[in-house]
Order: C-alpha cells, then structure tokens, then sequence
C-alpha cells in the first residue's frame, strides 16, 4: 500500500468521543512505508491513557496486513500538584497552604501572619490570609478590613483585599464583639467551610492564622487540605518555649514539613535612642531549632509601631518599610519563599492523618474493630482482611 491508500484506510478510524476521523482532525502527521513496514506518527490532544490504547486497537483493523508501528505525541499529563487521590484537598487551586500555629496565645501569632503574608506578597507572589482563630479573630482589625461587608457571589463569599492580600475571618461574619461558644465539631465545620464556601483565587501560599493549641482545629485543617509548611510563634522565655515543643510535635504527628521557629517579642527598640534591649531574653530559639532540626525564621523585637500597626489597620511591614521589624519580616518571608519552592508538589501529603473510621461508625463498635484490624493488617504488610496473616 502506499502512502495514499493508508491515509484513505485511516479515514475510517473515528477519534474516540467523535465522528470525524483521526485524518479529518489532523492528527496524523507523518507516514513512513518501507516494504510492508508502516511507521504512523500521530498528534492527539487527549492525555488519556484509554484514548491511546483505543487508537492502538482500531488503526490495526482498517490496516491488517502491514507491521504497524504507532508512536504518538500528545501533552504530558498535568502533575498532581496535592495529595487529592489517597489523602484530601478540599482547596486543590491554592498551591501551597502554610499554617501558622502556636502553643499558647498571647505571643504575636496574629501579627506575624499579617506582616508575613505582606511581606511575601511584596515579593511577588499571590498570597492570602484565613483567619482561622475562630475565638480570636483579629486579621480584619490588623488588616484594616473590620466592619465591611462581605460579596456573597451565588452561594459562596468572596475574599476581602487589603495591600495585595485575599482576606477571610470569621471575624468580617459575624457581629463585633459577639462571643463564639462552640464545641470542636462546630469548629472543624467551620474551618472546612472557611476553605471549601470562600471563592478563594488560584493563590501561590495562603497563610492560616491556628487558634493556639494543638486540638481539632489543627488537625481538621491538616486532613482538609495538604500543609505545605508550619511556622510556629514564640516568645523567648522558656516558660514559652516548653508550649512551642508541644506546637513542633504536632507538625511532626501531622506529618506537616516545619519551615521554622519566628522569636517573637525579641528584644524591645527604645523609640527614642533606637537601642535594643532582652526584655524577654533573646535568641533561645536557636536551640529550640537545632532540637527539631528547623531554623529561627526572624527574631522580631518589640516595637511600639508594630502595635501601632495593628490597631490601626496599618501593619509595619507595609507602612514603615525601612524599619528594623519590617526588614526582619522581609528576611524571614524569603527563608520561606525559598523553603517553599525547594519542595517538590508530591512530597505533601496528609494521606497518613486520614480518619480510617467512616462518619457515623463507632472505634468501639464491632463494624469499627473490624476496620481498625484490616487496616493495621495492611500498615503490617498483610492481606487486609484482619487474618492477622504477615
């Protein structure tokens, strides 16, 4: 056969999905005979695997006595950039989730979120801010968003913006100043609706303002989404510290990768003489860091602007650029960005943190001891049927 004869044979071979043939889309490109060899080259805009193999099967039968050789170009299929297979993303367009966590409250966790955020968004990159402090929700006063009204565009919120930054707090849903008094199961609902029912952009890092502790809300989030990165916020005294080792164990059992240890509270700049004095002591961080093989993001003094800042709506980061806390925020955002973009998308993942038990089935139940045992088997490399077999 030669070469316009073969075409005329593959006019017969529909697309897969389609009623035009694979010639009337174009999708050959080359034809190669020699003797009773033929080499088809092909260009198809499918990356699925099934389209391939049906197209392996159906040009044989319109060319049944050649030696077929099929090679076909077609784009690479999209790397997964989250865990949304074996583990959960319920926010699959944010690149990377980072949240920020501390072991007790009081100790400018708040704060650092809003300069952070700013500051890495200075650098370029498209960031938001969730406020998921449910019992203290500051953002939108430290972000200068408090008392507007949120869009509500169908059945979802949109984000507020303040100095290139996406917003979402509890704070900007409900009244000023109205108590939250809910048990954990309201509180990991919430968190999930914070992330799921907010029209949240294509963000490259969205930062999570945690509530202090290490309870449901933690590991809500974790098994919501993929955490890219934990940041954990102290102050220096060691009475602090002994709560921040409870907040890097946590990212440990959660299997979140720590970015690092912000020193909050570092030392207090004198207004007037511009001296730096240990208030709170300074750099105990360090060994903190080295125990659980992290680094001290930024040592952050006290600053009166810094408080200044945030009850006004008007964060240091931003509005005083060449101040000694706002270059320390700068430093601490690159050690970030550059933590960030070392990880590879597939490395994140929260399959391991997956509730084994489904909604509704008790541990202590018989339907649930049956489950618990398949899946130890299967972690011990058995056959899942609870045998106990190795």
């Amino acid at each position: 056969m030669n070469i316009e004869n073969i075409k005329k044979s593959l006019e017969n071979v529909k697309y897969p999905g389609f009623s035009k043939s694979i010639i009337d889309f174009g999708f050959v490109k080359d034809i190669k005979v020699e003797d009773k060899n033929c080499t088809i080259y092909l260009d198809i805009t499918s990356t699925s695997k099934e389209v391939e193999d049906e197209l392996r099967r159906e040009i044989p039968k319109v060319l049944p006595n050649l030696n077929l050789i099929l090679f076909f170009n077609k784009p690479k299929e999209e790397v997964q950039k989250s865990n949304s297979v074996s583990g959960q993303n319920i926010a699959p367009q944010i690149k990377k989730i980072v949240m920020v966590s501390s072991g007790k409250g009081g100790v400018g966790k708040s704060t650092t979120t809003v300069n952070l955020a700013i500051a890495t968004a200075m650098q370029g990159k498209k960031v938001g801010i969730l406020d998921a402090d449910i019992y203290g929700p500051n953002i939108p006063r430290m972000m200068g968003v408090n008392g507007k009204e949120v869009e509500v565009v169908g059945n979802k919120a949109k984000p507020l913006n303040a100095y290139g930054v996406d917003i979402m707090s509890m704070g900007v849903l409900m009244k000023e100043g109205e108590a939250v008094i809910w048990r954990g199961a309201m509180i990991m609902k919430a968190i999930q609706q914070l992330l799921r029912d907010i029209l949240w952009e294509e963000l490259d890092i969205l930062f999570i303002d945690m509530p202090p502790g290490t309870g449901d809300a933690q590991l809500t989030l974790a098994q919501s989404v993929p955490v890219s990165a934990g940041i954990n916020v102290t102050t220096p005294q060691h009475v602090a510290l002994d709560d921040s080792r409870r907040s890097l164990d946590m990212f440990q059992k959660l299997h979140i990768p720590t970015a690092g240890i912000i020193e909050n509270m570092s030392g207090f700049i004198c207004p007037n003489c511009n001296t730096e004095s240990d208030i709170f002591d300074k750099g105990t961080c360090e060994e903190l860091a080295k125990e659980y093989k992290t680094q001290v993001l930024g040592s952050l003094p006290i600053e009166p602007a810094i408080r200044r800042g945030g009850d006004s709506g008007k964060p240091i980061v931003y509005f005083e650029p060449e101040s000694i806390t706002a270059k320390r925020y700068m430093m601490a955002a690159e050690k970030l960005i550059a933590m960030l973009d070392s990880q590879e998308s597939n490395d994140i993942s929260n399959e391991a943190i997956q509730p084994i038990m489904p909604a509704g089935v008790s541990a202590c139940s018989p339907e649930g001891q049956k489950i618990k045992a398949e899946h130890q088997a299967k972690k011990s490399g058995g056959c899942g049927t609870g045998c106990g077999c190795k």
